[in-house]
């Protein structure tokens, strides 16, 4: 039987173009952490939302309450469609879902245009947020499912570049916009949040539906189908759907009960929902949130050189990361070691930056620091956190309950984004703690918490099929005997095609050789 891995990335062109599609799905996404944070230090966007205030450098702020509330929203509504995603992706599956992500994220940026008043701000970013998780999680549910093993990591380091670059371009927009000194200068950047939802839904009806979706509720026809249109070996296809229809009989034997309660009441599904919520959730635990959302904000307050430069130099140095991942994930991304690694360079450039600032802030030398290890701790969290701890997080619950799975993760993962989010202006703002960037000395201890978690729990399951990782997990195999096991699904499902083979030849055996008895007993007249 042809193996998948014998087939390079040119060869699964149709496979991959299709999860470069779904992929796009966190641009405006990143789009949306990229103008936030800048609208936020925008005369245009404070004069309606703000209030004036001589004492700032723009002349101008805005309170923490509506700080908190624009921010936050946004991650809150995200929480709420991470936490719905178990059971619509269950039932619709993973490209409607997305269709309707599409539609909600069209209207409520419309929401947040048309407004002038707080109330609409506040409904256009609670339902753009929720648009957002379903983004977030159903698309990457959908590349889980339909990349190959060896270029599953791939296709969520392009998930990643997406949501770098559109960080990237809504933070440079406003560089250019922050000047205008009307509505203007934030309505520009959000229209950029229309681009991808439209090239998405158009794109997604020449795209077929997750094979796993289609073979986990029955429809092994079209799971053939999709099988046939992603996999350049036709003739590897019926082996690997047979894997896919043997794992989810597996799965079948062992649910007790409603997939809600098996994420906790199974002792196996109880600790891949554990790994893969924590997988997630330390994004939110290295303190990303801070740079990302008040990047332009804390530099502004902070008196740290061009505000809106500094932000522009970060995500491009984040995007810069993300790249050079696209061509060391494939063969080099070990799980453990790059996320346990990042968090750790993330924790120590988190408490250089507070020791810092607290023994000479203000000075021009702290500035220069503090934008120095500012962008090594980006390039860091781009290059080894964020990728990897998604990565994991989707790819380590079973077939039967991913979606659920991973939607509690990515949900909890928004949460704590979100605490983080609602918490971090009484830290930052000049009319509340003001401690600026002190507030790193919170991340550092939370970074080398996390870090300690994977090290010694995140099993590593680099180029495995989500077949071999459920066999893994059954097996029961602590976290350091993962890499090296010798798994025996695949020498199944080989010895279920072989069977096959044979009964169809000893079926059709009796008709060749009556059929050549016809022959010979014609040739003899």
């Amino acid at each position: 039987m042809a193996s998948q891995k014998e087939y390079g990335l040119a060869s699964n062109w149709k496979c991959m173009l299709a999860c470069c599609l779904v992929s796009m799905s966190p641009f405006q996404y990143g789009i949306d952490f990229g103008l936030i944070g800048g609208m936020q230090a925008m005369v245009g966007f404070l004069q309606i939302f703000g209030y004036v205030d001589p004492s700032t450098p723009v002349g101008y702020n805005i309170s923490t309450e509506v700080q908190q509330l624009i921010s936050s929203l946004m991650t809150l509504g995200a929480f709420v469609g991470s936490l719905a995603a178990g059971p619509m992706a269950t039932v619709l599956g993973r490209k409607s879902c997305l269709w309707l992500a599409c539609v909600l994220c069209v209207v409520s940026n419309g929401i947040m245009m048309g407004t002038t008043q707080l109330a609409g701000l506040y409904v256009g970013r609670l339902f753009i947020g929720l648009a957002n998780g379903f983004f977030m999680t159903f698309s990457q549910l959908y590349l889980q499912e339909v990349a190959p093993a060896r270029y599953r990591g791939l296709a969520l380091a392009c998930f990643q570049v997406w949501t770098s670059l559109g960080n990237l371009i809504g933070t440079v927009v406003d560089n250019f916009t922050s000047p205008i000194q009307s509505r203007a200068s934030y309505m520009i950047p959000l229209a950029l949040i229309y681009i991808v939802p439209i090239i998405l839904g158009v794109g997604m009806f020449f795209i077929p539906e997750s094979p796993r979706w289609l073979a986990q509720n029955g429809k092994i026809e079209k799971a053939r189908k999709a099988l046939l249109w992603l996999r350049p070996d036709k003739d590897a296809v019926e082996a690997e759907l047979a894997e896919i229809q043997l794992g989810i009989e597996a799965e079948r034997s062992t649910a007790s009960s409603s997939a809600i309660v098996d994420m906790f009441r199974n002792p196996v599904d109880r600790r891949r929902t554990i790994l893969s919520v924590a997988t997630v959730s330390v994004q939110a635990a290295c303190g990303v949130m801070f740079m990302l959302v008040y990047g332009t904000y804390f530099f502004e307050m902070a008196r740290v050189g061009n505000p809106f430069m500094n932000s522009c130099i970060l995500v491009a140095v984040g995007v810069v990361a993300i790249i050079i991942d696209l061509f060391i994930i494939a063969p080099y991304g070990r799980r453990r070691v790059f996320l346990t690694t990042g968090l750790i360079f993330c924790g120590f450039c988190q408490l250089i930056i507070a020791i810092v600032y607290t023994k000479n802030p203000g000075t021009v030398q702290t500035g220069q620091v503090i934008v120095a290890f500012s962008v090594i701790y980006i390039f860091v969290y781009n290059g080894a956190i964020c990728p990897f701890s998604w990565l994991s997080g989707g790819e380590l619950p079973s077939q039967r309950l991913r979606s659920y799975t991973f939607g509690l993760a990515a949900a909890i993962g928004f949460l704590g984004a979100w605490v983080c989010t609602f918490t971090a202006p009484y830290f930052i703002n000049p009319s509340a703690l003001n401690w600026g960037p002190k507030y790193g000395y919170i991340w550092f201890p939370s970074c080398l918490v996390s870090a300690a978690f994977i090290y010694f729990y995140l099993p590593e399951v680099k180029d495995r099929t989500l077949e071999e990782i459920d066999e893994m997990f059954e097996a029961r195999l602590p976290a350091r005997k993962f890499r090296g096991y010798k798994c025996t699904i695949k020498e199944m499902v080989n010895e279920k095609v072989a069977a096959e083979d044979r009964m169809v030849v000893a079926l059709e055996k009796p008709i060749m050789d009556a059929t050549v008895t016809a022959i010979e007993h014609v040739r003899g007249h």
